[in-house]
């Protein structure tokens, strides 16, 4: 696949990059300036490891806590998508760290619409493979709530097909903020059966 993969005519850049060592609050992260991208996942982040248990998306195809592989080891957002959904439920802003990002980007248009299998490549080396969209979930609109109770759309809806993207690290390096975001697009085709 990856000799099939287009490379795109613009670039984004790492905005900001966040972590969280306790699942408890993985979803409220604590900005950091670099991290090391592993097999496993981000250095210091709850959401790492090669394989995780699966949960209520998973529901069709396993049972609640089967091990399954970590397709799930990196959340990323961007800076726009963030806004338009800060706007459509009328309030000021929505942080990063409030819905579970790891990486939020900035300059990549319609971040969540990335179709699976693109690359996600930095400077060092360091490349994510997009697994799925985001969906948002009540988890974090908890912590919004909590912190904008007066929202006029939740963030369940405003969110949908703005969460961002999930994906798994294929080679290992540094991402630091500011480091340019090189896009590999995988042949887009539509399955007509589904």
């Amino acid at each position: 696949m990856p000799e099939l993969l287009t490379k795109l005519a613009f670039e984004g850049t790492v905005d900001l990059l966040l972590a969280s060592p306790d699942r408890d609050t993985g979803l409220e992260k604590h900005e950091v300036s670099e991290a090391r991208f592993l097999f496993i996942g981000m250095a210091g982040d709850c959401h790492g490891g090669l394989t995780r248990k699966s949960d209520s998306r998973m529901l069709k195809q396993y049972k609640r806590n089967t091990e399954v592989r970590n397709s799930r080891q990196v959340s990323i957002l961007s800076v726009e998508e963030l806004a338009e959904v800060a706007g459509v439920m009328g309030i000021p802003v929505v942080k990063p760290d409030w819905v579970g990002a790891n990486v939020v980007t900035r300059g990549i248009p319609d971040l969540t619409l990335l179709p699976p299998s693109t690359r996600l490549q930095f400077p060092s080396g360091a490349m994510i493979v997009v697994d799925a969209e985001n969906h948002p979930c009540r988890y974090p609109a908890d912590i919004i709530t909590r912190h904008h109770p007066e929202q006029k759309k939740g963030f369940v809806s405003a969110a949908m097909h703005k969460r961002g993207i999930v994906g798994w690290i294929e080679a290992e390096g540094v991402i630091r903020k500011g480091d340019w975001i090189t896009i590999w697009i995988p042949p887009q085709r539509i399955y007509s059966h589904a």
